[in-house]
């Protein structure tokens, strides 16, 4: 079964430019139901990366979380096996898309 390690990076205030939007943690509470219902046969795993708190963060997360700060990345922001996917105002057809051509076979 294949891995899919997934993070998203978020903050608990809304991003200034997604009104309306999702919070990062419902984004984080919605994603994993709906992406282990779709693709059962994939073995997940969420982390939430809150960019406000820097302790244990990997190289890599520091790397995310500067870009978001620097304004290059928006938040929520969404990585699978450290690859970036989505960040922003994220969409289910977006991840959908990504886990299909990355991950099915």
């Amino acid at each position: 079964m294949e891995q899919v390690k997934v993070n998203i990076y978020g903050a608990d205030v809304v991003c200034a430019s997604c009104v309306n939007a999702p919070t990062s943690k419902d984004i984080y509470d919605w994603v994993q139901p709906n992406l282990k219902r779709k693709f059962d046969h994939l073995d997940f795993t969420f982390n939430y990366i809150d960019i406000n708190d820097t302790e244990n963060h990997s190289d890599y997360d520091q790397s995310i979380v500067e870009r978001i700060q620097d304004d290059e990345l928006f938040y929520p922001l969404i990585t699978m096996n450290d690859e970036i996917v989505a960040d922003g105002y994220i969409q289910l057809p977006q991840l959908t898309k990504y886990v299909e051509q990355h991950f099915v076979k």
